[in-house]
């Protein structure tokens, strides 16, 4: 079926989201998976070089900023918000059943190496502290169900996200570009759901005390740009 593309203004780059009436999910071939398994590892190993060598030169620098108000400290701590905080590694897994082509997984891979590579920068810029207390001693001030029911996750989670690579939230931005670009093909109930998800991934990282509000805000912004990169190659269509 042929997709129905929105016209352009004249001399304006097609960047416009893309309809059809294809199913949102559909059985990619073994080729098509294996793409984007090999993207996959290219990009975790981008990840790891580019946030743990921000955290390293961090952790190294004797002046780091405190970019938060100090209203934003009487934030609440949630522990349960961790399944949502955690629910990102989730979003990864649908590309290749979603994006049909391996253009379009490219043009995926693409954006989230352009945001991991940004955020890099913004983390060495704004070198930042953290306001809230660290995670194990708010664990520690749990009752005891909830350090039973949460603890582990939050401890694994504080571990994964190390300490100083806060501004911009690379969390945020990597699941807002995701979410962006699956929704090309979504109606309007999945990108109601998306974009749901969306909002309680980022309040996640906040009310899990992982990062402070202005992280999350340029964690949105950056990941809407990398929203921007994705949908470029998919409104010149799929090959």
């Amino acid at each position: 079926m042929t997709p129905d593309y929105t016209e352009p203004a004249p001399g304006a780059r097609d960047i416009s989201v893309r309809r059809t009436s294809e199913p949102l999910m559909a059985w990619p071939s073994w080729a098509q998976v294996r793409w984007f398994l090999a993207l996959w590892v290219a990009l975790s190993a981008e990840f790891v070089v580019v946030f743990g060598g921000g955290d390293f030169i961090t952790a190294h620098r004797q002046m780091r900023l405190h970019l938060y108000l100090q209203s934003e400290l009487v934030i609440p701590f949630i522990p349960s918000m961790v399944v949502a905080y955690m629910s990102i590694y989730l979003m990864f897994l649908p590309a290749p059943f979603v994006l049909r082509s391996r253009r379009e997984i490219n043009g995926l891979a693409i954006a989230l190496a352009k945001v991991i590579l940004v955020a890099g920068v913004g983390f060495l810029v704004f070198p930042a502290q953290l306001g809230f207390p660290s995670t194990p001693s708010e664990v520690a001030q749990l009752d005891p169900v909830a350090a039973h029911r949460w603890g582990a996750l939050l401890l694994f989670a504080d571990r994964l996200n190390l300490d100083y690579d806060l501004i911009p939230s690379l969390h945020v931005a990597l699941f807002v570009t995701c979410a962006s670009v699956y929704a090309v093909r979504a109606g309007v109930v999945v990108r109601s759901l998306l974009a749901t998800w969306a909002a309680a991934v980022a309040a996640s990282t906040v009310l899990t005390h992982q990062h402070q509000v202005i992280d999350v805000i340029a964690g949105v912004a950056l990941g809407l740009w990398g929203a921007v990169e994705g949908h470029k190659r998919q409104g010149r269509g799929a090959t």
